[in-house]
């Protein structure tokens, strides 16, 4: 076979592989991507906070059921072989995410909607979990010894890429039928998860032209596959201790600094720093282009130098970042440091709007709107929710009402304030006022609820997303050679999915899950917003440990022949 036909072989290995991964991770991750809407479609309307944590928590389980994906289909794997396993894995993970988008909201359904999502989304944990092994596996074993590392890390671009193909057709949808159309219960949130059944078809297309990796055609010729790979890979005790040494010197490490990257980085930016949502997905989609190119780098770097250092670099640069960068975010993006510069033309007040309890008739809330322009091109909308706590209950119908209020110059002086009332769905508001009389009233806080962001800062945000993304491409880029060269070739595929993926699925995916929750433990009467660095604690601390435990017990070297 010529040089041309050799590279065009490795070319087609590579690309079918990599647009069947690249799919289960755009599959897997808009779930992710849409988790705010999510938490508001099949959940409770009136479940806050929690119903956020809840959608996390089961986006959190997909994860969780990886290693259990990886035990099954690394065993299918490593029995009849790598290309038939990973393309059951593909229809199985595509299936799910077509299902989920099929799914009626809580409204329709009730307590039905979470309870189906949850089991969907623990199938494509199960097929994710035998997914990355299988292409990961098939493309090591078709790559030579010198070009193993730059081979595989095309397959690490496609968790990136993959990430990268959900937030653009999340956003292009999203642009193209507005916030409301969009964010309904059969609005366009759900067009993405109905896409990924034409993606998944032409992979399949595509994956039934590929052949079996060589090795694993060679090694079955010879009779030699393994009669029991889970025994073989764990029953072992030389084979169980590099599981563990993959799994705690660089696979958990590696796996919390991949999803504080970008699945964390997004997370805070939305939900912390309050930036809109085209925004904060256009951050990580910049930074994404950007760093992509680095898995290529450092995984044909790792054929020169080895894998270790890289990895263990790509660690121990977010150990030392992670708080200064999010600090930064915080600062950069605080109203109170823009005060300097608002710009009053341009400000616009809407309200107050007086709205009744719907509990208790005794207490109206009053909403006043704020959209904030800034002198440097940024907006902030803030809301300040005052409540009036009343003598009786308000029982009328009137278009506004009124009360007495203090003078603040000169309290013995009364002012009478009018306050518009806000409409309900169900009330027919008459001309008029009503006049109610207030016992105290509580006055609150500007809460901010979106940010448009100033140039300076957006390219601020891109470049330290970037950075992080750097970092992910350091311990992810080497990371497919790397697991390849510890294990012989017939329990391969069972024995480096399983650290991968508690590496990746346990320790990594409840990055944002436990990330927003040690937020919640910080959060105080006299904090009511707690430590919202808090969260990072997770990912430095398992980053360190992982960095420790690699630097003493991980070699640096290149295991020339895997064909053992």
């Amino acid at each position: 076979m010529s040089n041309g036909n050799e590279n065009q072989k490795i070319g087609f290995v590579i690309g079918a592989s990599s647009v069947g991964t690249l799919i289960e991770w755009y599959d897997f991750y808009i779930f992710g991507m849409l988790a705010t809407i999510i938490s508001k479609q099949f959940f409770p309307s009136d479940a806050g906070t929690s119903a956020l944590l809840s959608t996390l928590a089961i986006f959190a389980a997909g994860f969780i059921v990886r290693p259990f994906g990886a035990l099954f289909f690394g065993r299918l794997g490593d029995l009849i072989g790598r290309k038939y396993t990973f393309l059951m894995t593909l229809i199985l993970m595509g299936g799910s995410t077509f299902a989920i988008g099929l799914v009626p909201g809580f409204s329709s359904i009730g307590w039905a909607a979470p309870i189906l999502v949850l089991i969907l989304r623990l199938l494509q944990g199960l097929a994710l979990g035998g997914e990355y092994g299988g292409a990961a596996t098939y493309v090591a074993e078709h790559a030579p010894a010198n070009k193993r590392g730059y081979y595989t890390s095309w397959i690490q671009t496609t968790a990136t890429l993959g990430l990268f193909l959900a937030l653009g057709i999340i956003i292009l949808i999203r642009q193209s039928q507005g916030v409301e159309k969009f964010s309904t219960e059969w609005g366009g949130w759900r067009y993405p998860f109905w896409i990924s059944l034409v993606l998944v078809i032409i992979s399949i297309i595509i994956r039934l032209r590929m052949q079996e990796s060589p090795m694993f055609a060679k090694v079955k010729s010879e009779g030699k596959i393994s009669v029991n790979p889970l025994k073989e890979s764990f029953g072992h005790r030389g084979n169980f201790k590099m599981v563990l040494l993959a799994l705690f010197g660089a696979v958990m490490g590696q796996g919390v600094v991949w999803y504080t990257g970008q699945f964390y980085a997004q997370s805070f930016i939305e939900n912390t720093c309050k930036v809109n949502f085209i925004e904060s997905r256009n951050i990580i989609l910049y930074a994404i282009l950007f760093a992509t190119p680095g898995f290529i780098l450092f995984g044909w770097l790792s054929d020169k130098i080895g894998r270790k250092w890289i990895m263990l670099l790509g660690m121990l640069f977010g150990i030392i970042s992670y708080r200064p960068i999010y600090k930064s975010f915080l600062d950069k993006t605080n109203p109170a440091a823009k005060r300097t510069i608002v710009d009053v033309s341009a400000t616009v007040v809407n309200g107050p709007a007086a709205t009744v309890d719907n509990k208790d008739g005794k207490k109206i809330f009053l909403v006043t709107k704020i959209d904030s322009a800034y002198q440097d091109g940024a907006k902030y909308s803030f809301t300040k929710t005052d409540t009036l706590y009343l003598t009786e209950a308000y029982t009328g119908n009137t278009k506004s009402i009124s009360y007495s209020k203090a003078n603040k110059d000169n309290p013995s002086l009364f002012d009478t304030i009018q306050v518009a009332v806000k409409a309900t769905a169900s009330s027919n508001l008459t001309e008029g006022s009503s006049f109610v009389n207030v016992e105290r009233s509580s006055a609150k806080p500007n809460v901010v609820v979106e940010k448009s962001l100033d140039k300076s800062t957006f390219w601020y945000m891109v470049f330290f997303v970037f950075l992080q993304i750097v970092f992910v491409t350091m311990v992810y880029g080497p990371i497919a050679a790397f697991l390849v060269e510890l294990f012989p070739t017939k329990i391969r595929y069972t024995s480096m999915s399983l650290p991968y993926h508690i590496g990746n699925g346990v320790f990594g995916g409840l990055v944002p899950f436990l990330g927003t929750l040690i937020v919640e433990f910080t959060k105080t009467a006299d904090k009511p917003a707690g430590d919202p660095l808090a969260g990072l604690w997770y990912p430095i601390g398992v980053a360190l440990v992982c960095f420790i435990i690699g630097a003493v017990y991980l070699k640096n070297e290149i295991d020339q022949d895997v064909m053992d």
